[in-house]
Formats: structure tokens, sequence, C-alpha cells
């Protein structure tokens, strides 16, 4: 009579078990017949179950790094009590960038963008992304300038949804990103025109070569007869992004409007 073999730890896959198993719940090996093919194949070839673990293990993390828990966790946090004074002042705040938010989804991109005070807020970031990114060469430092619009409010997204576990300030930060898109829009859409006021008094007409960050850059990929496709395009996704934003935005607070703490003195 054939012995059949079973195991309470998986040879291939590391999977273990209170009980023995002849096939592994996780991985589905038949355990006898995978010994017997390592047997024939050498012990060179049979992997060590430990190390087989730590790679199940590695996967079992990186599965529940993307699941719909984590997701929620970090993306739909909503506290279980939630401060009324602190809600109010999310809800201002809402209803000022779907305001303003709708404003910039309407406007064409021949508006003058540079004459907003979120404009005046964006230049600093776009003139430190020049100065950062300089050390790759012309092409990235003309680049930088849009590089540094965009990674900032990136950055404090993601700081707000893993730091500070906030996703509501995280819907801004989208926002923001999708507000700096529509802000490059008309810089990209002027690119041939050269019409647009730049820093100093300048246009892209007066100016010299390399000035005018997207008449440099288009013109040097091949693109500059495209400028206002591209533009076209990162206005778009400016507005894909901010009623994304508004709609994540929108979402939170109505669960939080669910939770808002009926004591006398609020909760933290």
């Amino acid at each position: 009579m054939e012995t059949v073999i079973s195991a309470s730890i998986c040879p291939q896959c590391g999977f273990s078990a209170s009980v023995k198993f002849t096939d592994c719940p996780r991985c589905g090996i038949v355990i006898d017949k995978y010994l017997r093919l390592q047997q024939e194949r050498g012990p060179a070839s049979d992997p060590s179950p430990k190390n087989r673990a730590v790679e199940a293990s590695v996967d079992e993390d990186l599965d529940s790094l993307w699941s719909w828990d984590t997701f929620q966790a970090v993306v739909l946090h909503v506290p279980e009590v939630v401060n009324p004074i602190a809600f109010g002042g999310r809800a201002l705040l809402f209803l000022g960038l779907l305001i303003l938010g709708g404003r910039f989804m309407l406007s064409p991109l021949d508006f003058d963008v540079f004459s907003g005070f979120l404009h005046a807020i964006n230049l600093p970031f776009h003139e430190a992304g020049h100065l950062v990114f300089r050390l790759f060469g012309d092409f990235i430092t003309s680049l930088g300038g849009t590089l540094g619009q965009i990674l900032m409010p990136t950055i404090c997204m993601g700081a707000f949804l893993l730091q500070t576990r906030d996703p509501f300030a995280g819907s801004v930060g989208l926002w923001w990103v999708g507000q700096n898109f529509m802000d490059i829009g008309p810089y990209i859409n002027d690119a041939q025109a050269g019409v647009m006021p730049l820093l100093g008094g300048n246009t892209g007409q007066s100016s010299p070569y390399g000035f005018h960050d997207w008449e440099y850059l288009l013109t040097e990929t091949g693109l500059i007869r495209y400028d206002h496709t591209i533009a076209l395009l990162s206005h778009g996704l400016g507005c894909l992004l901010m009623a994304t934003a508004l709609v994540w935005g929108g979402y939170l607070l109505w669960e939080q409007y669910h939770r808002l703490d009926s004591g006398p003195h609020g909760s933290p």
C-alpha cells in the first residue's frame, strides 16, 4: 500500500497549519508528488520552506497594501465622532472650493490665469522647481517649473493621507493639483503666440529663446504645433482631478455629518 505523505508546512509556498494536509490549501500542490519531483531533480532545486514562507509573507503584505480595507482606511477614513466646529470649517472650505472650482472649469484657455490669487501661490513653487531641477540640464530646468507646481500639492496630499490621516485635507490637495494643471494650460496655449506677459514684463515674443518654458519645451520636442491640443489636455486633466476632489471631499463631509458629536461641548 502506497504511503500518502502529508505535512503541516507547505514545502513550496511555506503555508503552515495546525493540522497536517496532503494538498496545500494556498498553492494547491499535492505534497507527496511535489516532494518526489524535487527528489528526482536533486537537492539543489528544492526550495527552502523558510524562504517560501518569507516570500509568502511578503505577498500577503502586498495584497493587504492594495486591499479595499486599506484603501478605505487611507482615503475614506472618517472619525467615529466629529467635532461640529471643525466640520463647519470644512464645509465652508468645501463651498469655497466648489464655487472657485466651477469658475476654473468653465473658464476658457485664454483667460488671464496670472491675475488670480492662486497663481500667486503657485508661482513660488514654479520658480523653485527651476532651481531644484537645474542640475539636470536645460530641458529639465525648463520643465522643472511645471514639475514644481505639480509636485508640491501632490506631496501635501500624500502627507495629509499618510501622516495626518486626514483624507478631507487630502481631497483639498488633489483639488490643488487639478488647479495647477489648469494654471499651466494657458501657459502651454501661449507657446506659439508668445503674447502672455511673463515675469519681468517680457513676453514670449520679446524674450530670448528659452525664457518661455513651454515655447522652449515644445520646440525642442517638435510638438510646438500641438500647443493648443496639449493645453486642452492639461486643462481637461485639471477639470477631472478637481471634479474628483470635490466628489471625494463631498462624500467625506456627508459621512462626517452623520457622525457629528451631539454632546454639549463637542469632541476633539
